[in-house]
């Protein structure tokens, strides 16, 4: 007899095991779990950001952005990787069509470049950007796809003096706003002004991880980070005087997700508090149309100057909330000024395949729960959730996810909760449709649910999507 290694011994038992575990059931009639019925109606989506997947970077009259500028900046991206061609979505964007048809989605989340429809941020229109805009829209309505578009994600005109260091740039991006808004409103209900905050502020602007990679005082940064709020405002009043009434404006926000250790009255109500201190910057000062005290009291002199009529603005009412969740934060009650301690994840703490990505798929409802009984939105969607992972095409041409089938699964059983007590969840929007240019990680970490030869620019569908078709299809997670 063949000897076995510990490891293949274990597997045998493993499987023996688990084979043995499931044979009373049916042997004896004990019911499967039930499936986890989402409510009739609810969206299901996929999201992708322009920069990330269109290439086309010098194509009919788009101008650079940052990320151009800093992605051919050497030492900046993983092996000096551009978005210069991505997925190719500016030429292949109906084959693009076609995987998300074949998924059976009925929403798409995409954004839109802002250089390619104005090469200089501000100022003349580029036409074909335009055009561009207008034919992938008409493809997606086309195919029973409502389209979920997102002003701007990351890719701000090189050409705008400053960037966010500039307050004109908040204005030039609600003009931005009013012209395409004007444009594609008659076939386009829902607008999301900006995507995640501290990744083009703090990011760019702090720590330099991202473009245009600067690392700045902090005075100047909360300064950026007002200009970046200031625009979602302006933009919110320009597309609402461009567009009908009926119209759906929010934003898709990364807000930190506090957990509470335990689920006791004390540790949700610390989590509840670290949510709004913690997003202060940013959410919390959107929803309640304020800076709060504590956060000004902490940056004393750094705290941003603040123009007349800003927080207004700022404070614009919104018809949704688009969060994107991936990992957790926990926290604790503590007795200390803020009522809450934050608890740092020990060095064995699991993660996927990026290693800011820890598991705890309880995020997504603390995500919901928490922001919903902050500040009451009429309406949440799920704008962003998925993850990375080592994907291998075998040779028989597959992608075996099976750890982003479990991510998923994971965390869609835990927003089937959000949704069952009631929370007003109105779709999720898987991140990826494909795999793409991820940022400064270039093309090291794919995040798709459609794996994409960077080479040929082939797609070929994961077991993940495979996964997800059928949980559309049964509007419902096992």
């Amino acid at each position: 007899m063949k000897n076995l290694t510990r490891r293949q011994f274990g597997k045998g038992v493993a499987a023996a095991a688990t084979a043995s575990a499931l044979l009373p059931r049916f042997a004896f009639g004990e019911p499967m779990p039930s499936p986890l019925h989402y409510p009739k109606g609810f969206l299901w989506g996929c999201a992708t950001a322009a920069y990330q997947i269109e290439g086309g970077a010098a194509a009919d009259g788009r101008g650079p952005s940052l990320w151009d500028v800093f992605s051919h900046t050497p030492g900046k991206t993983h092996n000096g990787e551009t978005g210069d061609v991505a997925d190719d979505s500016y030429h292949l964007y109906k084959e693009d069509v076609k995987l998300l048809k074949n998924l059976g989605v009925s929403t798409y989340r995409m954004s839109m470049s802002w250089s390619r429809v104005f090469p200089d941020g501000a100022g003349k229109p580029n036409p074909k950007g335009m055009d561009y805009y207008n034919r992938v829209v008409d493809e997606l309505l086309a195919n029973g796809i409502t389209p979920y578009i997102t002003l701007f994600h990351w890719d701000t005109p090189a050409a705008l003096d400053g960037g966010w260091q500039n307050r004109a740039t908040s204005k030039s991006f609600a003009d931005y706003a009013a012209y395409v808004t004007k444009r594609l409103g008659d076939r386009v209900n829902h607008w999301m002004t900006t995507n995640e905050f501290i990744c083009f502020t703090d990011l760019g602007y702090q720590i330099a991880q991202f473009a245009p990679g600067l690392k700045l005082p902090p005075a100047e940064v909360n300064q950026i980070r007002h200009h970046a709020i200031l625009a979602h405002g302006l933009a919110v009043q320009a597309i609402r005087a461009n567009t009908p009434s009926s119209t759906q404006v929010g934003l898709a926000e990364n807000a930190v997700v506090f957990v509470p250790v335990i689920e006791t009255d004390e540790h949700v109500a610390a989590a509840r508090k670290a949510t709004r201190l913690g997003n202060a910057p940013f959410l919390t000062t959107l929803m309640e149309g304020k800076y709060p005290e504590e956060h000004l009291a902490h940056e004393g002199a750094n705290a941003p100057k603040v123009e007349e009529g800003d927080l207004k603005a700022i404070g614009s009412p919104l018809d949704f909330v688009g969060l994107n969740i991936y990992t957790p934060q926990y926290v604790r009650a503590a007795d200390n000024p803020m009522g809450f301690a934050v608890e740092q994840a020990p060095s064995s703490y699991p993660h996927m395949f990026s290693p800011w990505l820890t598991l705890g798929p309880e995020c997504i409802y603390w995500g919901v729960r928490n922001v919903c009984d902050l500040w009451k939105p009429k309406a949440i969607y799920i704008t962003e959730n998925g993850t990375s992972s080592d994907d291998v095409l075998t040779s028989e041409g597959r992608v075996e996810d099976v750890d982003r089938v479990m991510y998923l699964r994971n965390h869609l059983t835990h927003l089937h909760r959000a949704v069952k007590e009631d929370y007003p969840v109105k779709g999720y929007f898987l991140w990826s449709l494909m795999d793409n240019f991820e940022w400064a990680d270039g093309y090291s970490k794919r995040f798709g649910i459609h794996y994409v030869d960077f080479k040929t620019l082939k797609r070929t569908p994961k077991l993940s999507a495979e996964w997800y078709k059928a949980t559309i299809a049964k509007n419902a997670v096992e």
